[in-house]
């Protein structure tokens, strides 16, 4: 009785705490707020999902979308050969390398990172200085960098604020891949060969196909966080907000809670769709 009153623990977590707060938040966006008072009105209507059907909103939410599928797609690609290269090549030492390579950006703060990024893509920064020693200054420059410190300029391109994405998500795609590969059995790898299958072809039938599992899972993670996240995009962005942005705005500075509880259902519902496409594939049952 003892024992299954603890593992009983997680599941009350999961189902009062964690779903709890979620049926709460999507009770909320039901609400709508007073425009002379800025109270709260506390009855059901669809007012707020209603203002959710603007051109201005939905120019935030397509820009967040496409940003995560952008940031989705080049993890994946990054991702890949290093983690093939882990699987299957590294061994002893090696191995614990890469493994430390890997989860090392994961060990320090993520405030400092983005900072880190603020000033190496700065107008003052390292990445100016190079362009200016290679004498490659002009497009890249005016798509990379970012105003100088302390600044007015309030327009910074989309490009530093994908960088920063892959950077700071790219362990989250490469340790599933990484572990979907060491999974793929080498009499399969040796079959392809002995049938006159290329590298190419191997790639494509065998190896491709056993590590979806792992790229899905990835892809989960890279795609919810670029979807939800606002210190990113508040650092190293421009001044066109993404949702994250647009909830923290609507709930910490006009206290609008039922529009940043709308906005924040947004995610939450792609996500659902996501994962119901990534599971109709078939690759959950190989995870």
């Amino acid at each position: 009785m003892l024992l299954a009153a603890l593992l009983s623990l997680p599941l009350l977590w999961l189902g009062v705490v964690y779903l709890g707060s979620l049926l709460a938040l999507l009770l909320q966006s039901f609400y709508s707020i007073d425009e002379f008072s800025g109270l709260i009105i506390y009855e059901l209507t669809l007012d707020s999902y209603r203002q959710l059907l603007t051109a201005a909103n939905g120019d935030v939410i397509l820009r967040t979308v496409l940003m995560a599928v952008c940031v989705t797609i080049a993890s994946s690609i990054i991702a890949f050969p290093i983690a093939y290269t882990a699987a299957r090549y590294a061994k002893g030492a090696w191995r614990a390398v890469f493994y430390i390579g890997i989860m090392l950006p994961l060990w320090s703060s993520f405030m400092v990172k983005v900072y880190a990024w603020k000033l190496i893509l700065a107008k003052v920064g390292i990445f100016n200085w190079v362009m200016v020693k290679l004498h490659l200054t002009g497009a890249l420059d005016a798509l990379l960098s970012l105003p100088v410190i302390g600044g007015n300029s309030l327009s910074v391109s989309y490009i530093g604020t994908f960088l920063v994405f892959v950077y700071i998500w790219l362990p989250f795609m490469i340790l599933p891949i990484q572990s979907a590969l060491e999974r793929v059995p080498e009499s399969l790898l040796e079959a392809s060969s002995d049938l006159g299958g290329s590298p190419f072809t191997t790639l494509r039938h065998v190896i491709l196909p056993l590590a979806m599992p792992g790229i899905i899972a990835g892809s989960i993670f890279t795609f919810s966080l670029t979807l939800g996240d606002y210190i990113i995009p508040g650092i190293i962005g421009s001044s066109r907000p993404f949702i994250g942005q647009v909830v923290f705005m609507h709930q910490g500075t006009a206290g609008n809670m039922p529009m940043a509880a709308v906005f924040s259902v947004i995610p939450i519902a792609v996500m659902i769709v996501y994962l119901q496409l990534a599971r109709r594939t078939g690759a959950f049952n190989a995870l």
